[in-house]
């Protein structure tokens, strides 16, 4: 079938994720092989809809408006795509999009509604880690589904710092590209150029907040700055202070720590003012540069609160 494609396997888009292009290759071989089908017991515009809009998505066919209609035309009514055919589908990301994209597939690959085998299950994503290892990944159980595990990507710990490790594997869970380049560039920028680092820290932490709130249908202004979105997001995840019990044990101690969560959120926003990409500099100001160190601070106190805050959100729903 013809689709707008991009090459995966150029030098210059590889250079710009931790799965390389071999991986994602041999990743392709072995479920067209022995870890396929990709949708499991479900139908494939099924699986593909626990990921992808596939309303929003364009059709490749002049016939359809829209992804799913183009795949139930190849895939139901006729059956004249290849059974493999996402893997070069642009649209969906999978050889040419950030790490999450790619692990969020195969996550719901082996998940207990789409791999109803738990052996099976537990066998490919042994071999699925074979692979991705080497890069910096894995696939491990996150929680449970009916005494089933529930698989979900976790760094391996190369390369990135804890916090960051972790923001790798909330992102991943979040399904959203956009928060997933954040922290991929957040992290790529921390030695080479921490006002980016710095710039973009603030921003992760107000996507992370923006997330939940709109996840949980509680309002926010467009315009509010860190320490406001952070104030509704903990109020409303029950995390303020003033909803802590002061007669429960250590209350003192859970108030302080909150408190010092909200102070390394606006210190983030403060060093952006100052030194990072949201605002002009004078040229005395475009001198002094801040260092991987003060990047490191910044980057390592959002990654912090924004998986706190979510995994919050998470045991909560």
């Amino acid at each position: 079938m013809e689709q707008p494609y991009e090459d995966p396997f150029n030098e210059r888009s590889d250079q710009a994720r931790r799965i390389t292009a071999v991986t994602r290759r041999d990743i392709f071989d072995y479920v067209r092989t022995e870890g396929g089908p990709w949708w499991g017991r479900m139908e494939e515009a099924a699986f593909l809809a626990r990921l992808y809009d596939l309303e929003s998505l364009p059709s490749t066919d002049s016939r359809y408006t829209t992804a799913r209609g183009d795949i139930i035309q190849h895939r139901v009514n006729n059956y004249d795509w290849d059974d493999d055919w996402v893997f070069d589908d642009s649209r969906f990301r999978l050889a040419s999009g950030p790490d999450e994209v790619l692990l969020g597939f195969l996550a719901q690959m082996v998940h207990p509604v789409v791999q109803s085998d738990t052996e099976r299950a537990a066998k490919i994503v042994s071999d699925l880690n074979s692979l991705l290892v080497p890069d910096g990944w894995m696939l491990r159980p996150h929680k449970q589904m009916s005494g089933r595990p529930v698989y979900a990507p976790t760094r391996t710990g190369s390369g990135a710092g804890v916090a960051i490790s972790f923001a790798h594997e909330a992102v991943a869970r979040i399904d959203t590209e956009y928060i997933s380049q954040q922290v991929t560039r957040m992290e790529g920028a921390v030695d080479t150029e921490p006002e980016l680092a710095i710039g973009t820290a603030k921003e992760f932490v107000e996507s992370i907040c923006k997330t939940i709130l709109d996840e949980r249908q509680e309002p926010h202004g467009k315009n509010d700055d860190i320490p406001t979105i952070v104030r509704k997001t903990t109020k409303v995840l029950q995390l303020m202070p003033d909803d802590i019990d002061s007669t429960a044990r250590a209350a003192d101690t859970i108030k302080r720590m909150l408190m010092n969560l909200a102070t390394l959120v606006q210190g983030s926003a403060e060093l952006r003012n100052a030194y990072g990409t949201g605002h002009g500099k004078s040229k005395m100001q475009a001198q002094q540069r801040l260092t991987p160190r003060h990047a490191r601070l910044a980057v390592g106190s959002a990654a912090t609160l924004g998986v706190f805050l979510y995994e919050t959100h998470e045991a909560r729903s």
